[in-house]
């Protein structure tokens, strides 16, 4: 009896077995259901805030309307998924570009300073919106325009980049002017086609080689590379050579030239190669039947194309050193100088007045360095105020950050990423693979020597 109770409940069970498997079934998948309905909610919002907010983070970063740029930004701080993380992440992904005009586009329009200036612009016929060109900005000499500085340059370089050339009248390439033309040809473009960020460079023949040397050493964490030809700096105007710490710098000039004397190429190399920082310098003994020496031949083209080739901007570097004048205090990298001492102010045409203070140098001059992680030093001259824009590159957000200036903290506490600090850096540096979410305002602590100046 009890062999054959244990048989017929060993039947029993096994007549059970496929009830109790269905319902394991049916509970796991319940349970499956019920934890994937939990996660579910989470990344629909998270895509749905994507959905809603990438159009209007892209409108808002390409748009060049202010007032249009002030309502976008409204609406984007008031969506509920609007995190740092959400903006990041569309950001890095880049604007949306639509299909555009290639080859040899001449007279494009460009608006700067409230008034219309024109550039020559060549697109490979390879472009397409969803791959990124490098940019090459061309500054023609005296005499030429953006449209024929183009003709020259586009057989030089082919179909590998973008090359834009724009037109300024008598060639014052040294001028305000000139500068807020060059930048508002690089807004421009990168407005309209999808550029390399890490990959433009400047260049410029005769007066344009001078306004790729102050334009460059003024703006040069957007380039990859300066390439001057046949151009000089005023020794008063040297001390900017400093902000190429992290620019390498290609220069060609003729020995022979009668226009522009080689020594002033050799100066600014004698100079560069005092501070350390990375160049390269070709003389030639050519000349040409209408330039004399004052001429870029086609024999250096080779070795100049092979080292575009090779440039690439790195990250944002944890040392920087920025001189500064009084009419540049704009940001540089993940620095701004925002106050200082009484210092130089270069004119519309940048030493016209050559007054004392032009004269003798007087600068401003920061230098930044991350020391350690989470600690950041600064050494200044003549300088009142700073702000600091950090990322995840240069100091870990989620833990307090030290700031030494001149050897006092002047600050240690906990930093915030804001939503608006984020896109407001990136419309204003027009440069989205660059995130900075954080802003310190710091002012520099007064010590006796400075007192008593």
């Amino acid at each position: 009896m009890l062999k054959t109770g244990t048989n017929t409940d060993h039947r029993a069970q096994g007549q059970r077995r496929p009830v109790f498997t269905m319902l394991a079934i049916i509970l796991l998948l319940l349970t499956t259901d019920a934890f994937a309905g939990s996660q579910a909610p989470e990344r629909g919002t998270a895509a749905a805030a994507r959905t809603t907010l990438a159009p209007l983070v892209h409108e808002y970063v390409m748009t060049g309307d202010r007032e249009r740029a002030g309502t976008l930004l409204r609406s984007i701080r008031q969506e509920p998924g609007a995190t740092v993380e959400t903006v990041e992440a569309i950001l890095r992904e880049g604007p949306r570009y639509a299909p555009r005009p290639i080859g040899s586009l001449p007279s494009q329009p460009v608006e700067s300073r409230g008034r219309q200036y024109t550039f020559g612009l060549y697109v490979p016929a390879s472009y397409t919106p969803e791959q990124a060109y490098p940019l090459v900005l061309c500054l023609h000499g005296a005499g030429f325009t953006g449209d024929a500085y183009l003709e020259r340059w586009q057989p030089r370089l082919g179909d590998r980049y973008i090359l834009a050339c724009p037109t300024l009248w008598r060639g014052d390439w040294w001028t305000r002017t000139a500068e807020h033309l060059v930048l508002a040809t690089l807004r421009t473009v990168a407005a309209q086609y999808r550029i390399d960020r890490d990959r433009v460079f400047l260049t410029g023949m005769s007066n344009g080689g001078i306004g790729a040397w102050l334009i460059g050493s003024h703006h040069a964490p957007l380039f990859a590379g300066l390439a001057p030809m046949a151009g000089g700096l005023d020794d008063v105007l040297f001390p900017f050579l400093d902000n190429l710490r992290h620019t390498p710098v290609y220069m060609i000039h003729g020995r022979r030239d009668q226009v522009m004397p080689v020594d002033l190429s050799r100066s600014i190399a004698r100079r560069l190669t005092e501070l350390g920082y990375t160049y390269t310098f070709r003389e030639h003994d050519r000349t040409h039947p209408m330039a004399g020496g004052h001429f870029f031949p086609r024999q250096e083209l080779p070795d100049l194309v092979a080292w575009l080739d090779d440039q690439r901007r790195g990250p944002p570097p944890h040392t920087i050193v920025v001189v500064r004048d009084a009419s540049h205090l704009g940001t540089f990298g993940w620095v701004r100088i925002d106050a200082t001492d009484r210092i130089a102010a270069l004119t519309e045409n940048l030493i016209e007045g050559r007054d004392a203070l032009i004269a003798d140098r007087v600068y401003a001059r920061l230098e930044a360095d991350v020391v350690g992680p989470n600690r950041i030093a600064l050494r200044t001259e003549r300088v009142r105020r700073v702000t600091l824009f950090l990322n995840e590159d240069l100091v870990d957000l989620s833990q307090p950050v030290t700031v030494l200036i001149d050897g006092q903290e002047a600050f240690s506490g906990p930093v915030e990423a804001n939503v608006t600090t984020l896109l407001r850096q990136v419309r204003l540096r027009h440069d989205w693979s660059r995130l900075y979410p954080v802003e310190l305002r710091l002012s520099v602590p007064a010590t006796d020597e400075k007192r008593i100046e």
